[in-house]
């Protein structure tokens, strides 16, 4: 698969999890435990907010086509 084709459907993936992830979040920050409470909401938005980005990894690096290895092992050799 070529690398263009790799970023376009990584592209449309990326998107689709970031609308999927918001999604969820807003419905569970609706949850009384953590509408009620100040101190819960506030953690829940800094984790709901940098969480997207665990499952955006593997998908980042697809995107790539495992060039970034490639390149540090490369200059390893060197």
């Amino acid at each position: 698969m070529s690398l263009r084709l790799r970023k376009f459907i990584g592209a449309i993936a990326l998107f689709v999890l970031v609308v999927v992830w918001a999604l969820i979040a807003m419905a569970l920050a609706q949850s009384p435990a953590i509408r009620d409470n100040s101190v819960a909401s506030v953690a829940y938005y800094v984790v709901a907010g940098i969480g997207w980005v665990l499952p955006a990894m593997p998908v980042e690096a697809w995107m790539s086509g495992g060039r970034k290895r490639k390149m540090v092992e490369g200059d390893m050799k060197n």
